[in-house]
């Protein structure tokens, strides 16, 4: 058969010619969208990155190494992956409150957007943390994990933002589409660990409503002392592997503190957080995505539960690096350089036997779990975390709130444990598949 390219009639090729252009513009149209979302190239983020001390063979290291799957273990996991696929999804509609943030910031309080998505309010500021508001975590507009709920409400509906907080450049922590529109409606300051800067100017942000920092860098926004504090993760939005920062964030006020932990895998720094920067009022912790074949960059959720404890310890480092009976966080086991966890082990199954005790604050903080029942990223059933974060947090007496995505968690109202009681409702077991319920 004839194309139209090649028909007899001119005006038949002409049309050919006028489709065959369009087509090429939306393809271009296409990628430019694809490469605008994936931020800057590793050529623009390096001369922000290459003095840190934590800058090393053009990449970020922590004293930790976060160890990645192998080829023959990729091929493992994404085969396993397909084995359980499904698991990771509600089988019911999630229930969504309507977030209706105050006017005025409260004293203490955080209201949960989905997955690692809040506003924090402490000491009269307000603080939006990794803003993610788009359907999918991808470059690619219609590809990738898909949010599994909706959006509680949107950023032009949060009456005033002191500064935006983010842990690093994942497409589930930074997403381009909600820089864009925080710059229509907020324009807002950003704090972010060193390199991300690259990414927000590359989208139009201008360089003094940024302020990029190192692990243990500080700065003040609205009265709150922010530090950026150290995370066992890796980073990256398209080839080039951890060139830009990833981070933690520790808040204080004159009269209250908080601590987001960013993305991480088990770690000894939160013992060396907490005894530096803790104890805390509240924590954010992340508590889904986690599998055996990446154990070094996501906490499942009993390493969660005592990162909660470690970041709230009372003494030094010393004494923070020790077991208590809600678990584990001490030294490097020799080998494969991984940390031994509360009911975990380390990849060679060997248990540690240390028994020092050492004594925590972490029953007057409150921990809120974030980081689960957005999107579907690991091979855990979906409402798996917090059913194990509960039995783990009540074994150990450490208050746990729960709250529905766009519910407000005021800490005002009460001590920990009378806040954790308000938000125990297990919204979570409705929409459960029949196997993932207690």
């Amino acid at each position: 058969m004839r194309s139209l390219g090649t028909s007899d009639r001119p005006a038949v090729r002409a049309l050919s010619r006028a489709i065959e252009a369009v087509s090429s513009r939306t393809r271009a149209r296409q990628f430019l969208r694809v490469t605008d979302r994936m931020g800057a190239s590793p050529a623009a983020i390096l001369p922000f990155v290459e003095g840190s001390p934590n800058f090393r063979g053009r990449r970020f290291e922590g004293e930790e190494p976060s160890l990645r799957p192998r080829v023959r273990a990729q091929t493992s996991a994404a085969i396993a992956a397909i084995r359980v696929s499904g698991r990771g999804r509600p089988v019911g509609e999630v229930p969504v409150v309507a977030a209706r943030p105050p006017q005025t910031p409260g004293e203490l309080a955080v209201t949960w957007y989905g997955h690692a998505t809040s506003v924090l309010e402490i000491d009269g500021a307000r603080f939006l943390i990794d803003p993610v508001f788009s359907e999918r975590v991808s470059p690619i507009r219609r590809s990738g994990p898909q949010r599994m709920h909706p959006v509680p409400g949107a950023i032009a509906e949060i009456p005033s933002i002191d500064a935006v907080l983010i842990s690093h450049d994942h497409y589930d922590h930074l997403d381009q589409p909600s820089i864009v529109k925080l710059e229509e409606t907020h324009r807002p300051h950003y704090v972010v660990p060193l390199g991300v800067n690259a990414h927000l100017l590359a989208w139009g942000v201008p360089t003094e409503r940024i302020t990029a920092l190192d692990w243990r860098e500080t700065t003040e926004v609205a009265g709150i002392r922010l530090t950026c504090t150290e995370a066992r993760h890796n980073s990256g939005r398209g080839l080039v592997d951890s060139q830009t920062l990833w981070a933690g964030w520790a808040l204080h006020g004159p009269a209250h503190s908080a601590y987001f932990a960013g993305d991480s895998g088990t770690s000894k720094r939160f013992a060396a957080i907490g005894a530096d920067l803790g104890p805390f009022d509240l924590t954010l912790m992340p508590i889904g995505a986690y599998d055996s074949f990446w154990p070094d960059i996501h906490m499942d959720p009993e390493q969660a539960l005592a990162a909660h404890r470690d970041v709230n310890r009372i003494g030094s480092v010393v004494e923070a690096l020790t077991e208590d009976h809600a678990g584990i966080a001490d030294a490097f086991i020799e080998g494969d350089q991984r940390i031994d966890t509360p009911g975990g082990t380390h990849e060679e199954g060997e248990r540690t036997t240390t028994t020092r005790t050492v004594q925590t604050a972490a029953r007057e903080s409150l921990l809120v779990p974030l980081h689960w029942a957005t999107f579907n990223l690991s091979m855990h059933w979906w409402a798996e975390p917090i059913r194990r974060l509960l039995k783990a947090a009540a074994e150990a007496d450490v208050p746990v709130a729960c709250p529905r995505v766009g519910e407000r968690v005021d800490l005002t109202t009460g001590d920990a444990t009378t806040v954790a009681e308000e938000f125990s409702t297990p919204w979570w077991q409705a929409c459960s598949a029949p196997d993932d319920r207690d």
